[in-house]
């Protein structure tokens, strides 16, 4: 079982800046591929960005360039940093972990799930 833990959110106005924290707890950190989801007012829950177990990241279109997500192993975090933020950015936020240290875009494939923190950004 892995316990997640998401921070960070928060209202901002548009082309400003936020940084996500997800602390995760529970079993060995570098054998789970994490991911940041959201989900918007009436929307379905996207992907926005993973980080493979080894380090490697991928980003969904609408966020390359402005976002970033790392992970820091001996602390079991994962963070995203948010620059250049837009108002179709706001959503609320979900740290995933998937049991295995390759990464999906597909939100089925992750099995844990924080209890999301929520992002408005303002025009």
């Amino acid at each position: 079982q892995v316990q997640l833990v998401e921070s960070g959110g928060g209202l901002v106005q548009a082309g400003g800046s936020l940084r996500l924290s997800c602390a995760a707890s529970g079993r060995t950190f570098t054998n789970y591929a994490m991911g940041w989801f959201r989900q918007g007012p009436g929307k379905e829950r996207e992907f926005v960005a993973a980080v493979s177990g080894g380090g490697n990241t991928y980003y969904a279109d609408s966020v390359r360039g402005r976002f970033t997500i790392s992970r820091d192993n001996a602390k079991s975090t994962v963070t995203l940093q948010m620059n250049s933020l837009k108002p179709e950015d706001t959503a609320l936020y979900y740290c995933a972990a998937r049991s295995a240290p390759t990464v999906y875009s597909r939100y089925t494939e992750y099995d844990y799930w924080g209890q999301g923190t929520q992002v408005t950004v303002s025009s």
